[in-house]
């Protein structure tokens, strides 16, 4: 195994609260497609910037193409959790695990086992009417006609962050008490570029941080150990679930 890999396996066998922070590559490797790489979002054309569809002014102005572009390219129904979800769900499992927190809005954590999950961008599958707060499941979006409406004729808005929303405060604050008081802090499959979430590093106390990523980020003479390399296999291998 190699050196690194090695060191990760060691502070995670010896470690009882470790949490985990990740961002779009935990999810590419189940085949959604992040926003800044080649083949991202940022990198597709539309008659819109995938940026200014999924904000918060042009949803509440055009809906209907809001949700074109939400339903084509945001919702992937038929992923299915990769060697990173089911490792991290592993370690809740033995009791190693404390959370962990997703900028992630398709709820593969969960899909894999996970209990403790703190969504900082919301979720997919969790919908809700603007008018009388009903909530919808996925499904129910999915099969909708154009824009989604309750049965009291208010439109249906996912439960997910948009540009120009602020994230949920409930959340950010536990996800902060988290990482404070972890002694192991994995950040994973993040360019670190994002704010508030990716200054959520910043609370750690410990001095085992940990980036997994496939390309370098800004904040790797931070941490204590690097690994450009896929966190699917990185993951898999240090947690013993590629034997």
């Amino acid at each position: 195994m190699d050196e690194k890999w090695q060191k990760l396996k060691e502070w995670i066998d010896g470690s009882e609260n470790i949490v985990f922070f990740g961002g779009a590559g935990v999810s590419t490797e189940s085949g959604i497609p992040d926003f800044r790489s080649v083949d991202g979002l940022y990198n597709q054309s539309y008659k819109y910037p995938p940026e200014t569809i999924i904000s918060h002014s042009f949803y509440v102005k055009n809906p209907e193409e809001f949700y074109r572009f939400y339903k084509e390219r945001m919702i992937f129904s038929d992923a299915r959790p990769n060697g990173a979800h089911k490792a991290l769900a592993k370690l809740e499992q033995e009791g190693k695990l404390r959370a962990v927190i997703t900028q992630n809005i398709d709820g593969l954590h969960q899909a894999a086992g996970s209990g403790e999950v703190l969504e900082l961008h919301g979720s997919i599958h969790r919908n809700y009417c603007t008018r009388c707060g009903e909530f919808y499941d996925l499904d129910y979006v999915k099969k909708s006609e154009g824009v989604p409406r309750c049965s009291c004729g208010g439109i249906i808005k996912p439960d997910v962050v948009l540009y120009e929303e602020g994230l949920d405060q409930r959340i950010l604050r536990k996800a902060v008490e988290y990482i404070t008081r972890a002694d192991v802090l994995i950040v994973g499959g993040t360019s670190l570029v994002v704010y508030p979430a990716a200054g959520l590093i910043d609370y750690y106390r410990g001095n085992k941080l940990v980036l997994i990523n496939k390309s370098a980020t800004s904040r790797d003479s931070q941490a204590d150990l690097v690994i450009n390399d896929s966190i699917g296999k990185v993951l898999a291998e240090a947690t013993g679930l590629a034997e």
